[in-house]
């Protein structure tokens, strides 16, 4: 039998879409909150089932790659984890990360795409470019890997592969941090394996990885730890200009990863950490209802939460004014 997520009767619901005073959409979901401690604080719908974490994955693999001897630090550990916007900025970290690796553009096996960030795709359009494997917001990622590759000495042509001595070293350290074996491996939308974990074992991997110290003794968490620090002094990095990803970090500290199919994980200064599973895959509700799930734990203040809402694109407009919005209404 072919594993699959929580069904839509074991889900709670989330968030909601309200227009004009009339609630017109309902996102249903799971979601599970530890305390600093590491226990369940709350738990909504069905968070031990295995859900694929996608781009919220992206952190463990890059501990993996400073595992295998690369020696990431800064924006350039920051863009490994990232889901990026495209800018010039990102994509000179991303060059910088090929030229270090002695490889072209050419050696990236992620898809053509163009940048997420509006304004560097208009740019680039305008300028008669095309699609490209460097622009695709997971190209950092692909980037770090063919560096590990190249200093291992590993082949930089089968990367992908699931037994390729790069990607056995990824998944060995996802079971590392989330002590839990992994319970199903796919294919992600940029072609690297991503595999599959319920909420609470994504929870416990991401709290510890936040909460690494670099005096550990263990190599792991203190690569765990730079990986952290990276990201909080490179909010810019893992995301972009006005994005949620980066206005989360920027403005409140908080150590979050979005990906793809709804997929969110947060954790605050203190510990606290929240990861949640859209349901129907989108993730317009997914920041606020993380952001209010803190807040609820007491990990974040309220009112910086409701400060940055004008920020996370919630309104909901009628002729480009606004006349509702989304907002988190999972139950108490």
């Amino acid at each position: 039998m072919t594993p699959a997520v929580f069904t839509g009767a074991e889900a709670v619901e989330l968030a909601l879409v309200e227009r004009s005073g009339f609630v017109e959409s309902r996102h249903l979901g799971s979601a599970v909150v530890l305390g600093p401690d590491g226990t369940v604080v709350r738990s909504l719908g069905e968070p031990t089932a295995p859900i694929f974490p996608r781009s919220s994955m992206k952190p463990f693999q890059a501990i993996a790659i400073m595992g295998a001897g690369v020696p990431l630090e800064g924006a350039a550990a920051a863009l490994a984890t990232a889901s990026h916007g495209g800018t010039p900025a990102h994509l000179s970290v991303v060059r910088g990360l090929l030229a270090q690796a002695q490889l072209s553009e050419d050696a990236l096996q992620c898809p053509a795409d163009w940048p997420l960030d509006s304004s560097a795709r208009d740019d680039l359009i305008r300028g008669g470019a095309t699609k490209k494997p460097l622009f695709m917001n997971c190209s950092g990622k692909h980037a770090a890997m063919l560096l590990a590759c190249t200093v291992n000495g590993w082949s930089t042509e089968h990367y992908l592969d699931p037994q390729h001595p790069l990607q056995l070293l990824i998944r060995d350290t996802i079971e590392r941090l989330t002590g839990e074996k992994v319970v199903t491996t796919g294919v992600d939308g940029c072609g690297a394996p991503v595999h599959a974990m319920a909420l609470t074992t994504l929870a416990r991997g991401i709290q510890r990885i936040a909460t690494a110290s670099d005096g550990s003794p263990f190599a792991l968490y203190r690569n765990a730890a730079t990986l952290k620090n990276a990201v909080l002094a490179n909010g810019w990095a893992i995301d972009g200009p006005g994005r949620a990803n980066t206005v989360v970090i920027d403005r409140l500290g908080v150590f979050t990863k979005g990906g793809a199919e709804g997929v969110m994980v947060m954790a605050a200064p203190d510990g606290t950490t929240v990861t949640l599973k859209v349901l129907d895959g989108s993730l317009r509700a997914a920041t606020i209802v993380a952001l209010s799930l803190l807040a609820d734990a007491g990990a974040v203040e309220r009112s910086a939460v409701e400060a940055l809402v004008p920020e996370l694109d919630l309104a909901v407009l009628g002729r480009g004014l606004p006349v509702g919005e989304i907002r988190a209404s999972y139950p108490a």
